[in-house]
């Protein structure tokens, strides 16, 4: 029992809600790149659940349509930039 190690305790957290459930209004649609952009990294990979707060339902949607969008090249598969 030389030196007791203090742990630091994880403070609450809000949890997340889903925008989709909230806002009835915001419709998941492949034809709607500006909301779709929200769910995609800078590098072009899809946001996970537990990161962007949709739930399971929504998640599944918003992933379809992704790629969809990704198909019609309304959003990038991956960034120009890393081509070297």
């Amino acid at each position: 029992m030389a030196a007791m190690i203090k742990r630091k305790r994880k403070g609450f957290q809000r949890r997340k809600v889903c925008p989709f459930c909230v806002n009835a209004t915001m419709i998941i649609d492949y034809k709607s790149p500006e909301i779709l952009r929200k769910f995609v990294t800078e590098r072009g990979r899809i946001v996970p659940r537990r990161i962007s707060g949709v739930c399971a339902k929504h998640q599944r949607a918003l992933t379809v349509e992704i790629k969809r969008a990704r198909t019609l090249a309304l959003l990038p598969f991956t960034t120009a930039n890393m081509i070297k």
